[in-house]
């Protein structure tokens, strides 16, 4: 089972990454309403942290992001499983068969680069605002010495025109 499969069935909803039920039923190869069933003569081992139901208002709003082959199956009464990483464990328990198993360990992995991709991506913009303020601070001290030395100059060219002298403009009185 390849990650990227799993990675384009995890979404996040109430700030927490998930997955669905028909999506993990797919992945798990058993009918969504097998899996539900199962979770509801379980449902001591999911609590609201490793499962929750979506609201109505959060399957409409996540339907542009979740291809929604389940919903003509599903009526509105009927709204999906979310299940936090925490609750694809609970369902090896819970399914028991070798499938369940292995895609349990695969989902579980592609919880774990997905954390792990989110705390490289945190170091490196981490590391690109350090060095933003490091070379902005230098650009600021070039910029400001560049100016120096135009003030400067600027000022050297106006005294030098002070200094020498022009030859008169206009009637000459002898």
């Amino acid at each position: 089972m390849q990650i990227q499969n799993i990675h384009s069935k995890i979404y996040e909803v109430r700030g927490q990454k998930v997955m669905l039920d028909f999506d993990l039923a797919e992945l798990y190869e058993v009918e969504t309403r097998v899996l539900n069933q199962a979770v509801k003569r379980n449902i001591d081992i999911f609590p609201e942290d490793f499962m929750f139901q979506l609201s109505p208002k959060e399957w409409e709003m996540n339907s542009s992001q979740i291809v929604m082959s389940s919903k003509k199956h599903r009526g509105s009464a009927y709204l999906p499983l979310a299940f936090t990483e925490h609750g694809v464990t609970m369902l090896a328990n819970v399914l028991k068969s070798k499938k369940a198993r292995q895609t349990s360990i695969a989902i579980v992995r592609a919880f774990i680069a997905l954390k792990q991709f989110a705390l490289n991506y945190k170091e490196i913009a981490e590391k690109l605002h350090e060095l933003e303020s490091k070379y902005n601070t230098h650009f600021k001290d070039v910029q400001q010495a560049l100016d120096y030395l135009l003030k400067k100059d600027k000022q050297k060219v106006q005294q030098e025109i002070v200094q020498t002298e022009r030859e008169r403009i206009g009637y000459k009185n002898k």
